[in-house]
């Protein structure tokens, strides 16, 4: 990836990050743990890869976004701000009973949300039928589905990813967070779906693992998801949980849990001085 292509990414992934932050600082509630794992494969989607406009949020033909994870909407919240979709103002507003940026996205209330979610398993089924849709219109447009590693222990993801394989659905991307925490421990203290590369692969579809925090290898895998044809493709992406704030990272414990004032101010320092890095 060309180089000042990736620092500008590597700066918008610092505000999404920043955005985490600040939203569930001030809801005093959220995700931000797996937030801000998928902030980077977020950034790149929207500053990147995706056919959206921010003036036209309905547009027929522009690309799909479904956050399975739905928990994780802060950190496509602050990337729909920076995008221009709504103004920055409303990230604090969070998870208030009148604000416009619920605790999971809602296609009804936010400005570029493609698909209400929440509700673990069911974002793939959702992408599935938009990328079946796209194909039986004749349609161009692609459609990209971030899961949860946890998440794809549900079975209706791998009734999905069978369907998928199955009609052959090249439009379509799955990206699994594989950040190897969930809500109640590790995946295998719960219920590991590993081998996941395996799986998909069984299901009829393209895998590609990279990390997930790495624009190069992101930019690589995307790039190959559009060139392959004839099937569905899988990214897994290995992250960390927490990523880029030191005391959240790889710590069970703040899935859904959100910082005090003194935690607020430790992080929002940690990301600014990432920042600066990118930037000097």
């Amino acid at each position: 990836m060309d180089t000042i292509k990736k620092k500008e990414l590597q700066k918008l992934a610092c505000k999404v990050r920043m955005g985490v932050v600040e939203g569930t600082a001030s809801a005093k509630s959220g995700h931000p743990g797996g937030s801000l794992s998928i902030a980077d494969i977020v950034t790149y989607l929207y500053f990147n890869e995706m056919r959206v406009d921010p003036e036209n949020p309905k547009w027929p033909d522009r690309d799909r976004f479904v956050l399975s994870k739905g928990h994780t909407a802060p950190a496509l919240y602050a990337a729909l701000a920076l995008k221009g979709f709504f103004s920055w103002d409303h990230i604090t507003t969070l998870r208030q009973p009148d604000s416009i940026l619920q605790g999971h996205p809602s296609m009804h209330y936010t400005p570029g949300v493609d698909m209400s979610t929440g509700s673990l398993g069911q974002g793939l089924s959702a992408a599935v039928g938009m990328a079946l849709g796209g194909k039986l219109q004749g349609k161009d447009f692609r459609v990209y589905a971030p899961l949860g590693d946890g998440e794809i222990e549900e079975g209706q993801i791998w009734e999905a990813a069978m369907f998928a394989g199955n009609r052959k659905l090249d439009n379509l991307v799955a990206i699994v967070d594989w950040n190897n925490l969930q809500i109640d421990g590790t995946l295998d203290e719960v219920n590991s779906p590993c081998p996941i590369d395996k799986k998909f692969e069984a299901f009829g579809w393209n895998v590609i693992c990279i990390d997930g925090h790495d624009f190069d290898q992101i930019d690589d895998a995307f790039t190959a998801a559009k060139a392959c044809k004839g099937k569905p493709t899988c990214i897994i992406a290995k992250t960390i949980k927490g990523k880029g704030v030191s005391y959240m990272e790889d710590k069970c414990e703040w899935h859904g849990s959100a910082p005090n004032a003194e935690q607020y101010e430790q992080a929002m320092a940690e990301l600014n001085a990432a920042l600066a890095e990118v930037e000097a």
